[in-house]
Order: C-alpha cells, then structure tokens, then sequence
C-alpha cells in the first residue's frame, strides 16, 4: 500500500469516528437539549450542526473543481436558531457527512497535491483535508460537552469511563492477542 492510499483510508476512518462522536451524543438528547444554550451569544448544539452542515457541503461539493467557500453558502445565517425538529437538525447532519464522506471516497492518491481553493487562498488537498479535520473535531467536540453538560448524571461517557481505564486496557489487550494477522 502506497503513503497516499494509506493516508485516505486513514483520514476516512477518521472523519467517520469523529462523526460516531455526533451520533453518539444524538442519542442521548431531546429536542430541547439541542436547542439549549448556557448564555445568548453561546452557540446550541442546533446552531452548531447547521453550521458544520453548511460547512461540509460548502467544502466538500466540488471539490476539486470549484472554490470551497460556494455561493450558495449564508455562514452568518448557520450561526442563527434554526427552530428545526430533532429529526430536520439530524438530516441536515447527515447530508453534510454524507457530502463529505463521498468526496473522500472518490479521491485518489495523485489528488492529494492538487491545489483547491477556500475563500480564494490555495491549499493543496492534504492541507485543506487536515484544515477541515481539525474544524470538524473542533466543534463536536463542543457538541459532546454541551450534550454532557445537558444530561448530567444520566449522560453515557462516549469514551472510557473514569476509574476504567485498567479495565479497558485488559480487554483491548484480549482482543487485539486473539486477532489473527
């Protein structure tokens, strides 16, 4: 396997775990959890997912093709409430990955070093990917700490809980002994 082909398998599966992080946190929360803010100029969980939409279909769409900042964009617009159903917030969620995970899916290695545009400035396909990687897990990152912020003590850790660790450690360690390579 080559550096680049190496590299798209990896970042897909990335962006996908990332994006599990979302999704995991989805289900835990109500229509008002969504929608919750801790003060005016915060950003709710709604505001934060219409704005990635935006972003990832904006990015994404195109993208070897066209300048990822697209005129069909209104960013100021993805930071007002949408008032949108638990269910409206979720298919606007997965119409962004789903943009973005068939835009990975279709590059290839030579793709990596060709140059796209974001608002005009030039990166190379690497770039732009590791820029919008760290974007993306920037604000569901948000997401999750706002969701576990909203649930409290009913609030299912998406990671290993505290005073686990060992444990964890252990089964990993079974299941990774008992791969066959």
């Amino acid at each position: 396997m080559t550096i680049g082909k190496a590299y798209l398998r990896i970042v897909e599966d990335r962006f996908r775990r990332v994006k599990e992080l979302g999704d995991n946190t989805f289900r835990q929360l109500s229509k008002e959890d969504f929608h919750q803010k801790s003060q005016e100029q915060s950003n709710s969980i709604a505001i934060i997912v219409k704005h990635l939409s935006g972003n990832m279909k904006s990015r994404w769409s195109d993208l070897l093709t066209s300048d990822g900042e697209k005129p069909f964009r209104n960013r100021d617009q993805e930071f007002e409430d949408p008032h949108m159903s638990k269910e409206e917030i979720l298919e606007s969620w997965e119409e962004g990955w789903g943009i973005l995970l068939t835009a990975i899916g279709r590059l290839t290695e030579e793709d990596l070093l060709k140059t796209i545009y974001i608002r005009s400035e030039g990166h190379v396909v690497l770039e732009a990917i590791e820029r919008q990687m760290a974007h993306y897990a920037y604000h569901v990152g948000q997401i999750v700490y706002i969701g576990k912020e909203s649930k409290g003590e009913q609030w299912e850790s998406l990671s290993i809980p505290k005073g686990k660790s060992k444990e964890y450690e252990k089964e990993m360690k079974e299941i990774h002994q008992n791969r066959a390579f």
